[in-house]
């Protein structure tokens, strides 16, 4: 702790840290950023899968995956890997505009904007060499909607999902739903496609279409992907997510290295191809490596978040998730979380200035970090002193110490924090559990649909958050089809969210990664793919 608070001494007051280093990279410069470390990504693919080793990737992650089920869990790690072994519908493009994936384009819209046709391309194998077919899209999407915290909102969206002329599938909503093909193209609790006779729950067996099949799992020690010699991959140029997909390398290696130094350490000794998600603070050594690795700056990654357990326990009264709201210096925290001001912007919009969702809605609730007046309103709601359980893992070094600081902060504030680390599957599997938590804390990629993420806007995610202001707000903003429109929209969702206190919402972040320089090809991205990248013979 002591480390975190030197780290700090001279940081901004609460509203100074929120007018400091306000930037927004978008991913396009992303990409450009990743044509510059590695050069045959500028190559064609044809030439560049020549130019490349078609040899395995060491793949270090932060944690071992709770599941391979991408359906079953909406966690980045799952989706990081699965992605290349599943495909969606549809997916995003380096500008996160909607394309086909495994549709042949963009669905027919019905006039009323509730019946969405969609065209299956033809020629796709599964994994067990059989072509796919419009009863496995039908059963997977139907599964989805059973299994997924995404699939089971959108569930309640949907009138009816039926096969239409053999490659042909028709879904029909109970009313315009602006973020459809958003939700069915989000790799993280993916929509994926997956042969009919493999859906089992759990599942056991794992049969896409990508350009990987699962070959094997070793728990604690790695999963091992193989090349799908008769993947049948789109004619676009790459793009993001889309477009042409070529698995050059013969295996991908997902190694599960939960602490950050260990990645760090591994990844200057060329242990790992890629080492992903590393404390900031190994930006220096990685700079300084000689030319032995190559850091990676993805930027406008994500936001971290803290989520309140709004169902019971002490966090289920909302006046005093107010309280502890006005305690929090989020500024402090994304300080002690990342340390160099390149890396986090502390600010209260949900999304960056110059995008369609940009809104001050709530501004005057954030960055507050006034322990007197939340004092007097943990007072006025009735607090006794209960226990404020705050759930955290170290696999992610900046929510662990961001974790420390919040402590801090509730203890000037007069609450009781008590801190319950632990790791990654297991907080993921305990935040399930409304008895054993009251706040916990995550992170999500930053896009550009507002009901892709957070989890909890959607119902039945952990948190619980649920209240008539939230569906009407919610309602309004997703029955609204004119993009014109729906931007002040979700103004009115986020004040209802600084209002209600069903999670907060810290800032912007910058992640950092690191790969060799024989790893060629790769782009930077949210959920880091594969497919595309080899070594430099």
């Amino acid at each position: 702790m002591s480390h975190i608070l030197r780290k700090l001494k001279n940081t901004f007051t609460s509203k100074e840290i929120g007018m400091q280093q306000k930037f927004w990279i978008n991913r396009r410069k992303a990409v450009a950023l990743a044509l510059v470390v590695g050069g045959t990504a500028l190559l064609p693919i044809g030439a560049q899968a020549q130019a490349l080793s078609k040899s395995a990737l060491n793949l270090a992650m932060i944690a071992e995956p709770q599941t391979l089920d991408p359906m079953a869990s909406p966690t980045d790690l799952v989706a990081t890997i699965m992605q290349h072994v599943y495909e969606p519908l549809f997916t995003f493009d380096a500008s996160w505009k909607i394309v086909p994936m495994l549709a042949e384009g963009l669905p027919k819209v019905s006039a009323d904007g509730k019946r969405y046709s969609i065209t299956l391309r033809k020629g796709v194998q599964l994994h067990n060499g059989r072509e796919l077919n419009a009863e496995d899209v039908v059963a997977s999407l139907k599964r989805w909607m059973e299994v997924s915290p995404r699939g089971k909102a959108l569930s309640k969206e949907v009138e009816d999902l039926s096969i239409n002329a053999g490659h042909d599938i028709e879904i029909t909503l109970k009313a315009p739903y602006a973020p459809l093909l958003s939700q069915l193209a989000m790799p993280s609790g993916m929509a994926a496609i997956m042969a009919k006779e493999s859906i089992a729950t759990p599942l056991k067996e794992f049969v896409g279409t990508g350009p990987y099949k699962f070959k094997e799992r070793r728990p604690d020690q790695y999963v091992l992907l193989t090349r799908f010699d008769q993947y049948s991959a789109r004619k676009e140029a790459p793009s993001g997510y889309g477009g042409k997909k070529t698995a050059i390398a013969n295996e991908l290696r997902f190694i599960p290295v939960p602490n950050a130094n260990t990645r760090v350490e591994g990844a200057l000794a060329g242990q790992y191809h890629f080492a992903d998600l590393l404390p900031t603070e190994a930006l220096g050594r990685l700079e300084k490596s000689g030319g032995k690795t190559v850091p990676i700056l993805t930027p406008s990654f994500g936001f971290p978040y803290f989520v309140f357990n709004t169902k019971e326990g002490v966090m289920a009264s909302q006046p005093l998730r107010k309280a502890v709201q006005t305690s929090f210096g989020e500024g402090e925290m994304l300080a002690a979380g990342f340390g160099d001001t390149r890396f986090f912007t502390a600010e209260p919009n949900h999304f960056p200035k110059g995008t369609p969702f940009y809104s001050n809605a709530g501004a005057a609730n954030y960055n507050e970090r006034d322990a007197v007046k939340a004092k007097g309103q943990a007072v006025q709601a009735g607090y006794k002193g209960e226990t404020i359980r705050i759930l955290t893992s170290r696999q992610y070094d900046f929510h662990y110490n961001m974790a420390l600081i919040m402590a801090e902060q509730l203890k000037r504030a007069g609450f009781k924090a008590d801190l319950n680390v632990v790791d990654w599957a297991t907080l993921v599997q305990r935040r399930g559990d409304s008895r054993l938590w009251d706040i916990y804390i995550t992170h999500s990629g930053q896009f550009p649909e507002p009901m892709l993420s957070p989890p909890q806007l959607g119902e039945g995610a952990p948190g619980w958050w649920s209240s008539p202001a939230k569906q009407a707000a919610l309602a309004a903003l997703n029955h609204e089809t004119n993009p014109a429109k729906r931007g002040a929209l979700w103004g009115a969702v986020q004040q209802v969210i600084y209002d209600e206190v069903p999670y907060v919402n810290a800032g912007k972040f910058n992640s950092l990664s690191a790969k060799s320089p024989a790893l060629q090809g790769y782009v930077p991205s949210t959920w880091p793919f594969f497919w595309n990248t080899g070594l430099k013979n």
